[in-house]
């Protein structure tokens, strides 16, 4: 969310693609509540207004891809005009199936880094907001970058280690 606010790009998303994340923290986080992540999910929403993606789903059964309950994902692309789609599951959406729709998928890594290329102050800036942000637990800087690298973002953990004083 740090980064979308950052200026950079512009953040799109759909009420299925919400469903979507929230069932999949719940899954592993059951500390957090349905009600938790609603409250969050509205408050992405209100954070970017122009975020939230409708009118997408008459597209998804004229397309294929590997696993037909990513097809959301893609009709919401596509509605939206994206140049890509961000997931840690590239496999789901090949290249060639997207070029068609002069789309890419890139790894979430692989997008902070050309982020990074084109304006490293306001990358260094959302994952400055984004640490301080965290409150349950707070974390220091190493464990901060230790959460990333265990999300599996590799390069972006590399490059803002290099600023850990100002992190």
């Amino acid at each position: 969310m740090h980064l979308a606010l950052c200026g950079l790009y512009r953040a799109r998303w759909s009420a299925q693609i919400h469903d979507e994340w929230k069932r999949n923290v719940l899954k592993n986080r059951a500390d957090l509540t349905p009600q938790q992540l609603d409250r969050t999910s509205a408050l992405m929403d209100l954070a970017v207004p122009d975020a939230l993606v409708t009118g997408y789903e008459v597209l998804c059964s004229g397309l294929e891809l590997p696993d037909k309950n990513d097809r959301h994902v893609l009709a919401a692309a596509i509605r939206c005009k994206a140049q890509s789609i961000v997931t840690f599951n590239l496999k789901d959406f090949p290249a060639k199936t997207l070029a068609s729709f002069e789309i890419e998928s890139q790894h979430p890594d692989e997008f902070i880094m050309d982020l990074w290329d084109l304006d490293q102050a306001a990358v260094l800036a959302a994952a400055q907001r984004q640490r301080r942000t965290l409150r349950m637990p707070p974390m220091d800087v190493q464990q901060y970058l230790d959460m990333l690298l265990r999300q599996g973002i590799p390069q972006t953990v590399k490059a803002l280690a290099s600023y850990e004083s100002v992190l």
